[in-house]
């Protein structure tokens, strides 16, 4: 039985890592799902308490940059918060439609789009779209080093 859990813990955190970069897949909440899942299968003994702490809070952490990067990116561009949520909702619709581009993509067209009718000024729109997606790409970078990290932290718990 605990070579099944084993599996199961292991499977979750590579899944989480793979999550990041594929679609409607909660990558962190997968990794986040497999350390609760080990630290119960060994009676709440490993991780120990700080290091259940600190990978718990990577793994919120992550899903706050899941959430909110492009967001970040875009309102650090100069995109107004009404902006950001409507590329967001945009974005997140053709996420289903086209997968991870058309997620970039709305979002990057409708940052412009909005802030072009809002300024009438190309330049600044181009701007506010070009760290809405840049920041889009980056979280997804941060996530993988972020439950990255969460993994190789977990196999030295269980393997060593």
């Amino acid at each position: 039985m605990v070579d099944v859990l084993l599996v199961a813990v292991v499977v979750l955190l590579v899944a989480g890592v793979v999550g990041t970069v594929t679609p409607l897949v909660p990558g962190a909440l997968l990794s986040l799902a497999g350390v609760v899942l080990y630290w119960w299968s060994t009676g709440y003994t490993a991780p120990g308490l700080l290091l259940l702490a600190t990978l718990v809070a990577v793994c919120l952490g992550t899903l706050l940059v899941d959430f909110f990067g492009g967001a970040i990116g875009a309102g650090a561009g100069g995109a107004s918060r009404r902006t950001v949520a409507i590329a967001a909702l945009v974005g997140m619709l053709l996420l289903f439609v086209a997968g991870p581009v058309g997620l970039v993509l709305g979002l990057a067209g409708t940052v412009f789009g909005l802030e072009y009718y809002r300024h009438e000024d190309a330049g600044k729109s181009a701007r506010a779209a070009g760290y809405a997606t840049v920041a889009v790409l980056a979280s997804a970078v941060v996530q993988i080093l972020l439950l990255g990290s969460v993994l190789v932290a977990m196999l030295l718990v269980v393997f060593l």
